[in-house]
C-alpha cells in the first residue's frame, strides 16, 4: 500500500509539480517556498517583549517587557508571532486571507509550529471569529483554518465557534491603538463557556498589529473562566 502511495505521489508530482506560492517556481516538496523566497522572509527571534512578543533591536538586560505592556498589562499571558508583516511576506497574507488560497494553510501552520513551546501547553485551541456578515462575503475564516490545521499537528481540541463576534466593527487598518480598543468594546462573546472553563486556551489569528483584537478576545475568554490565554499569530505588523 505504501509503495502504491509513493508511485501515485510521484506521478502526481510529474503531472502537477509543486510550486512556490509567491514566485511560482517549482519546488521539491508541496506546501513550501522556494529557497529564494524563503530567504526573503523575516523571522521574529529574540530579543522580544516577554509578554506580547514585539521584537526589539537589542535588549542589554535580557528578557524584558515593552513599554506598551508595562503601561497596560494585556489580558493574555503571552503572545508570539513568527514573521514580520512586510511588503514581501504580505503576499502570502493577502493570497490566504482575500485570494481564496486556502491551500496555503499547511505552509503557514509549519511556520506556527516554530513558536516558543510554552505556547503549546494549552488544553484547547480557539480562533478569532469573523462577524457573520463578513464571513458570508469572505466565505471562510482564515484564523479558523489555521486553528484546525494546528489542532491536527498538536492533537489539541479545536473549537472554532466558542468565540463569537456579535458586533460588526469598522475596518481597523488605519486606526490607532486607542481607536481599535474603542472599536472592539463588546464585539465578542462566548457561545459555550463550559468548553474553556478552567482551561488554558491557545488563541489563533493570522496577523497581530497593536494586539487590540486578541486582547479583547482574551478578556472575554478570561471572564468566561479560562485559566490563561496564549496568543499565536503567523505575522506581526509593526
Amino acid at each position: 500500500m505504501f509503495f502504491l502511495s509513493q508511485i501515485s505521489q510521484f506521478i502526481l508530482n510529474i503531472l502537477c509539480p509543486s510550486r512556490c506560492p509567491i514566485c511560482h517556481e517549482e519546488t521539491d516538496e508541496p506546501h513550501c517556498l522556494c529557497p529564494n523566497c524563503f530567504s526573503q522572509l523575516h523571522f521574529i527571534t529574540k530579543p522580544c517583549c516577554a509578554v506580547c512578543g514585539r521584537p526589539f533591536e537589542f535588549s542589554p538586560f535580557g528578557e524584558t517587557i515593552c513599554a506598551a505592556c508595562m503601561k497596560q498589562k494585556p489580558s493574555f499571558k503571552m503572545a508570539r508571532s513568527i514573521l514580520l508583516y512586510d511588503d514581501f511576506s504580505k503576499q502570502l497574507v493577502l493570497a490566504f486571507k482575500h485570494g481564496d488560497h486556502t491551500e496555503l494553510a499547511p505552509l503557514l501552520t509549519k511556520f506556527l509550529l516554530l513558536a516558543d513551546k510554552k505556547i503549546f501547553k494549552a488544553d484547547v485551541i480557539v480562533s478569532v471569529p469573523l462577524h457573520p456578515s463578513r464571513l458570508i462575503v469572505r466565505k471562510y475564516n482564515q484564523a479558523s483554518i489555521l486553528g484546525k490545521e494546528l489542532s491536527k499537528q498538536l492533537n489539541i481540541s479545536f473549537y472554532p465557534t466558542v468565540l463569537k463576534r456579535n458586533k460588526r466593527t469598522k475596518s481597523q487598518g488605519h486606526m490607532t491603538r486607542k481607536q481599535r480598543q474603542k472599536n472592539l468594546i463588546k464585539a465578542f462573546c462566548l457561545s459555550r463557556p463550559e468548553i474553556i472553563k478552567n482551561k488554558i486556551v491557545l488563541l489563533i489569528d493570522d496577523v497581530m498589529t497593536t494586539g487590540a483584537t486578541v486582547n479583547e478576545c482574551a478578556k472575554v475568554l478570561k471572564r468566561g473562566g479560562a485559566t490563561d490565554v496564549y496568543v499565536l499569530t503567523v505575522y506581526r505588523a509593526l
